[in-house]
């Protein structure tokens, strides 16, 4: 067993295969870290991540076209975002009690969507899914080619986002904006900002972001949808804010963490391996735990 762990195709499989699954974590994560950023804190992400992935695959399956089912995995995403904002930030509810609610809402309504649309049937409906694209040259590089040049669109999309994040909040004023509204909002308010309206873009804009992470799992990851596709992927995007510190390359290492114990969980069932996998999606909760922004998170709200 420990021999095929050590080889090499097995190192380059899961190498790979940790960047496909935290990719639908990274991007709800950015998203998520936008709207902490600008002081909100959206715990529904874990329901909006459903509803997207939903939405996406059903338009997807209807209309033969993944794009189409990104873009309204998104936007299915967006409104329920708008949903937060206009709840937390319009009309004042508690951030916690409002996120859950969303939570609990989603995953009513998608399972609900699900059957209705297609059925109690044991045969579930499937997609093909999103495909690789290998970059000429680069691809051909033994380990590193394999797991960074031969992924699918959305995943070299996502690491690209993690650079434009971190621009966008360090030179850009809309990011400054963005900081100031969440960190000082009474003194943003004197200098002529829109709070409220800064807050719920952002929230609208965190929505979009755990949409279209969502209908990334059926259309590039499991080509089916069931009602506990997410897995948990909401709540770890949570986490991986906080731990990466809401700064963007804190959160791609973060997702990495997650997304690594979830390809290693994968691969070792296959090879069936004798340890539960549940002790392997344990260890970056664990990890991360421990980290010294958690330490600081926990600190603050003992206080």
């Amino acid at each position: 067993m420990l021999q095929q762990i050590l080889t090499i195709t097995f190192i380059t499989g899961f190498l790979a295969a940790t960047l496909r699954v935290a990719s639908p974590i990274l991007i709800t994560a950015l998203g998520e870290m936008v709207n902490e950023r600008a002081g909100i804190m959206n715990l529904g992400i874990e329901g909006i991540m459903i509803v997207g992935a939903f939405t996406g695959f059903s338009v997807a399956f209807e209309t033969g076209s993944l794009g189409l089912g990104f873009l309204c995995g998104g936007i299915a995403g967006a409104l329920l975002g708008l949903l937060m904002g206009l709840a937390s930030v319009r009309y004042q509810a508690n951030q916690i009690v409002a996120g859950l609610g969303i939570w609990i809402l989603c995953q009513g309504l998608g399972s609900l969507l699900n059957r209705r649309v297609f059925g109690l049937s044991g045969t579930r409906p499937e997609i093909t899914t999103l495909s690789s694209i290998p970059i000429p040259v680069l691809s051909k590089i033994p380990i590193i080619g394999d797991t960074f040049f031969n992924q699918n669109l959305i995943v070299y999309l996502a690491l690209i986002l993690v650079p434009l994040f971190a621009f966008f909040f360090a030179r850009m004023s809309w990011g400054l904006n963005i900081d100031a509204v969440g960190e000082q909002p009474r003194a943003a308010d004197a200098a002529g900002l829109g709070v409220g309206r800064i807050r719920t873009l952002a929230c609208t804009f965190g929505g979009l972001m755990a949409g279209l992470g969502g209908a990334y799992m059926p259309l590039a990851l499991y080509g089916i949808y069931t009602d506990d596709l997410s897995t948990g992927l909401g709540w770890m995007a949570i986490a991986v804010v906080v731990f990466g510190k809401w700064r963007p390359w804190g959160v791609l290492g973060g997702a990495l963490i997650f997304g690594a114990a979830n390809a290693l969980q994968f691969r070792l069932q296959a090879m069936n391996f004798p340890l539960p996998y549940q002790f392997l999606l344990m260890l970056p909760f664990l990890i991360i735990s421990r980290s010294p922004s958690f330490a600081l998170t926990r600190a603050s709200c003992a206080s």
